[in-house]
């Protein structure tokens, strides 16, 4: 990879209108980016969904990303920020052999120790559920297939919030004259 790379996050807010999500990943296959996880949900703000798209990149290209998104006609705001501005987590699932947490007790172990959760234990397959930051559910994720019990394995894209006291597009609408229940741009 890229030393000049970095790894950004991407807060883009629209209304909840079909085809927004295809316009954004269209920006970057253009130009040829990748996403590295991607995550759509409501706002704080009513009416208004978020995404939160992670990439790496340059800056120079994060920035043309930007505003190409900004352009897109249902697309209200879009900021891009790197790791130390944001609060981040992910959620993973990690569906595992019971046999192998019942035969060696290093694997229970080291489920505690990155404070993950059991789900669920049947003689089968036994499902834990680990929230934080994405360098411990990837640690975990190896602890796991080191020890050969991991079945299933799936994590949630990137969520985030800023440091800012309140969402970024809150600013933007106040700056338009409009309520925070926004019906047109």
């Amino acid at each position: 990879m890229d030393s000049n790379k970095k790894l950004y996050t991407l807060l883009v807010y629209s209304e909840n209108i079909a085809g927004i999500l295809n316009q954004i990943t269209t920006v970057f296959t253009r130009r040829q980016v990748n996403i590295e996880s991607l995550n759509v949900s409501a706002s704080s703000v009513k009416n208004i969904h978020k995404y939160t798209i992670t990439t790496w990149s340059e800056e120079e290209q994060i920035i043309k990303i930007t505003k190409a998104i900004e352009k897109i006609i249902d697309v209200l705001k879009a900021d891009y920020y790197l790791e130390d501005q944001l609060f981040i987590h992910e959620v993973a699932l990690y569906k595992i052999s019971s046999s192998v947490l019942l035969d060696n007790p290093e694997v229970s172990r080291s489920i505690r120790r990155h404070n993950a959760r059991m789900m669920e234990v049947n003689p089968t397959y036994s499902t834990v559920l680990l929230a934080g930051l994405t360098e411990d559910i990837t640690d975990l994720f190896h602890a796991l297939d080191d020890f050969g019990c991991l079945l299933q394995y799936t994590r949630s894209g990137r969520i985030a919030v800023t440091r800012s006291f309140q969402e970024p597009i809150s600013d933007y609408l106040r700056s338009w004259g409009k309520s925070e229940d926004v019906h047109e741009k």
